[in-house]
């Protein structure tokens, strides 16, 4: 058993649960992050929101994203775990 688990590729069932939570976890980020950037993008004050945005400390950042509720999508009240942290990130490095 010791074999297979080190080197033969076994995983148990809570593991492999885990991983694929933290897979479909990172598509949905990676699938609704672009569309908070263009959600802030087409807001009216989008030069000024986004010198805000910069004059923000990184970890302030997540929160002005979430307060403006650009990562807030169709159906939903808040912003998905993760999306709004992303959107920033992208905003702040292009």
């Amino acid at each position: 058993m010791i074999v297979g688990f080190n080197w033969g590729g076994w995983t148990l069932v809570s593991s492999a649960k885990k991983q694929a939570s933290k897979q479909s976890d990172a598509a949905v980020v990676s699938v609704l992050a672009p569309i908070c950037v263009d959600n802030f993008n087409a807001s009216p004050d989008m030069v000024a929101n986004l010198e805000a945005l910069d004059g923000q400390s990184s970890y302030k950042r997540t929160g002005y994203i979430e307060d403006g509720s650009w990562a807030v999508m169709p159906g939903t009240d808040k912003a998905g775990a993760g999306v709004a942290k992303a959107c920033a990130k992208m905003l702040t490095e292009s």
